[in-house]
């Protein structure tokens, strides 16, 4: 087939994977056909194609477009192979937006949870980059708690073969990344340091996708049933999002562990492929996860942290959402009291599914399984620093489901955006308005919510007063500054920490840096003190939404959080 006629085929699948109803499914089909049996030379086109399948998958028109779109997935890693055996540039396929496709192969630097994982989940497939990986000091300094007599070579030789070291102790070239992470898991350090020490070599990573279900093209949950669609895809302009947050709450469904696990390494899959890793998705803990189905095929997953990783003063919670199955965005939220701020991803291949009422369900669900009443989104997420944001407008995606800027300036901004927008149909707000619009949060205040209160809040504000104090008073020595701190709240709170398990002692300690800077402290009734006990003690239990919740009955706790995180840095 003619590069003309795959552009033509591509472009009407592409213009018609929306479209839906019993004629426009026939057509799709028809052209997936026609599609899957040509042979592609240009990776643009192979890209275009892949994308538009993978769409299809997740929302299909009918069983037999569902079908269709299966079979072209599951053998196209063919295709690619193809493809590169034809001598064409790869590159295309290793872009942020492309990578993850089965039939070709990653390299990235990992951390060492998600490293030590991806060798298990891929025995053999994995290997270290060594054309882009230039070892010296750090591997030095290291190796020699696992290599013998590498110092001998390494302390005073400037051509140390590094590659020929760590193979040879491995024994085995195909094993060697599992091998090296296998040291690190069996040093006697504590977790934290065994982590850092691996991090610090920053090994870079090569592992092959073949035809895996890690890839993007193949990673898909089993359904009970299909949601098909046979009317237009819900407009973000439809989108109320007051009305959805009104709502009677979805249920959760707490999974067992065993499908909690599955879960969570469904989202490294995810994260992986797609050179993304966030806290939450690396370190989740898989007996927290919870379900809520939506409706319109779509499930969200939601967990925390297990409490060995769990952030010092705030509820982290992070999820992702699978439509018919697909996975189509994650999330991450971090909480405190009845504050979130969250973070909502839409991967680039669902941009134009349903995003705003997804979006919606997302928050409905957050808002209540978290307690929370008002919603931050972080500048990054409008498009501060993030040029993709600014390039798709992400600003006016929030601003049109009710945020608002925090900065007087920036809301009166706003609003004579929304002017020029109303008085002229082609009026486009210019990069540079974007991106002030995006220097600072927006929020959205559900009713009840005190309006405003949060504004000016950041966690960062209270870590550097925290820093401030410790420079000022204690010399820069933060040992001896947590030590005072653990007495004086010991002391404040009539209580002994020395017989706690070390996950509350610190939690104590980090709570102790925080609070004993509060001016009014010993003032705090009994049952205030007994209270904040509590809040402290439940922030290592086995669900740290516990721990969120009770933050948001403790007024006294609150105002204090909020006084000292609105304080100027």
């Amino acid at each position: 087939m003619s590069q003309p006629s795959l552009d033509r085929l591509l472009s009407q699948l592409e213009l018609t994977r929306t479209d839906f109803g019993p004629a426009e499914g026939r057509g799709v089909v028809g052209l997936l056909n026609s599609l899957d049996s040509a042979r592609f030379d240009d990776p643009g086109f192979l890209l275009r194609f892949h994308e538009v399948v993978l769409f299809l998958r997740a929302f299909p028109h009918n069983p037999t477009v569902l079908r269709t779109a299966k079979r072209v997935l599951n053998r196209f890693y063919k295709k690619v192979n193809a493809l590169r055996e034809s001598g064409v540039d790869m590159t295309a396929f290793d872009t942020f937006e492309h990578a993850g496709i089965a039939g070709t192969t990653m390299e990235d630097t990992l951390s060492f949870e998600v490293a030590r994982w991806l060798v298990r989940r891929l025995p053999g497939k994995v290997e270290i980059a060594w054309e882009t990986y230039e070892p010296g000091r750090e591997l030095g300094t290291t190796g020699p708690r696992f290599i013998p007599l590498l110092e001998d070579d390494a302390f005073v030789e400037a051509d140390t073969p590094w590659r020929r070291w760590i193979e040879t102790a491995g024994g085995n070239k195909s094993a060697t990344p599992a091998w090296l992470i296998e040291r690190f898991e069996r040093l006697s350090l504590p977790l934290q340091q065994r982590i850092e020490l691996y991090e610090s070599l920053r090994i870079p990573l090569r592992w092959h996708l073949e035809n895996s279900r890690i890839s993007r093209t193949r990673n898909w949950h089993t359904v009970r049933q299909t949601f098909y669609h046979q009317s237009p895809l819900i407009a973000r302009s439809q989108v109320s999002l007051a009305e959805e947050l009104q709502r009677r709450p979805p249920s959760f469904i707490r999974l067992p562990v065993r499908e909690g696990k599955r879960i969570t390494d469904m989202i490294r899959e995810v994260m992986l492929v797609r050179y993304r890793e966030l806290y939450g998705t690396t370190l989740a803990d898989p007996a927290s996860v919870v379900e809520a189905e939506v409706g319109r095929g779509v499930s969200i997953f939601l967990w925390s942290l297990p409490p060995e990783h769990r952030l010092p003063l705030r509820a982290y919670v992070a999820g992702f959402t699978l439509k018919n199955g697909i996975p189509i965005n994650y999330i991450e939220a971090i909480g405190l009291c009845e504050w979130m701020e969250v973070g909502f991803n839409t991967f680039y291949t669902f941009r134009g599914g349903e995003a705003g009422w997804i979006y919606s369900q997302v928050l409905r669900c957050l808002c209540a399984w978290m307690g929370t009443t008002v919603v931050s989104v972080y500048p990054y997420q409008l498009g501060h620093d993030n040029e993709e944001a600014i390039q798709s407008g992400a600003f006016w995606f929030y601003r049109k489901l009710g945020f608002r800027p925090a900065r007087h300036d920036l809301l009166k901004l706003v609003e004579r955006e929304e002017e020029k927008i109303a008085g002229d149909a082609k009026y486009h707000t210019p990069v540079r308005t974007l991106k002030r619009l995006a220097a600072e949060h927006v929020f959205y205040e559900l009713p009840g919510a005190e309006v405003g209160v949060w504004d000016r809040f950041s966690t960062r504000s209270i870590g550097l007063g925290v820093n401030h104090h410790m420079a000022s008073k204690f010399g820069g020595d933060s040992d001896r500054m947590r030590a005072a701190a653990r007495r004086a709240l010991e002391r404040a709170l009539a209580v002994s920490t020395s017989s706690w398990a070390p996950s509350e002692k610190t939690a104590f300690d980090n709570f102790a840096l925080v609070l004993t800077t509060l001016p009014d402290l010993e003032e705090w009734s009994k049952q205030e003190k007994k209270n904040l006990l509590r809040v402290i003690r439940v922030k290592s239990a086995p669900d740290e939404l516990q721990f969120l919740h009770l933050t948001q009955q403790h007024y006294r706790l609150r105002r204090a959080v909020i006084s000292l995180g609105s304080a100027a840095e």
